[in-house]
């Protein structure tokens, strides 16, 4: 299915901010009237759609990026309870 408007209006936001931290949730709150968790919910999503890495591709590779390496941290990452001994 096609780009809709608003995934275009969440990409063109997203290659705008990049990472700006709290001014950036902010932004979100007032230009996209979303919570940032509906927000990145919404982005997650356009990561993985064909439509939205033709429309903007180096936006979308670099998000793959991100999240393939929060994924890798995740992965790797010590469970709870789980510490390393000190040297």
């Amino acid at each position: 299915m096609p780009l809709s408007d608003r995934d275009r209006v969440l990409l063109d936001f997203e290659a705008r901010w990049g990472r700006h931290g709290a001014a950036k949730e902010e932004a979100v709150r007032e230009e996209l009237a979303l919570t940032p968790a509906r927000y990145y919910q919404l982005l997650g999503r356009l990561v993985d759609d064909a439509d939205a890495l033709a429309y903007a591709p180096m936006l979308v590779h670099r998000l793959r990026r991100m999240r393939e390496a929060q994924q890798t941290v995740a992965v790797t990452a010590p469970g709870p309870g789980v510490h390393r001994a000190a040297r």
